[in-house]
């Protein structure tokens, strides 16, 4: 099975390491379960956002982009489910 890369932009880095740890480690567990499966049970589509997904980790969003031709997976953003979608 191939591997997709990960990378991260700068706003979700900053986003993840404001994140308390045991949170951390469930988020960054998640983008780092992305790499073998892109498109795991559960994600969704974001509505008026072509490409764009979502998925849930408790409380918080990962927002990513798959780009199947580069075999990578962009995580653009993430947050609290109360925050991210603004």
């Amino acid at each position: 099975m191939t591997r997709y890369r990960i990378s991260i932009e700068r706003d979700a880095l900053q986003a993840l390491s404001k994140l308390d740890k045991p949170i951390r480690r469930r988020v960054q567990t998640a983008i780092d379960g992305l790499a073998d499966d892109p498109r795991p049970h559960g994600v969704r589509a974001l509505v008026g956002q072509h490409g764009l997904l979502r998925m849930r980790v408790g409380d918080y969003r990962i927002v990513y982009e798959v780009h199947d031709n580069q075999l990578l997976v962009l995580v653009i953003d993430l947050g609290h489910r109360r925050e991210i979608y603004r």
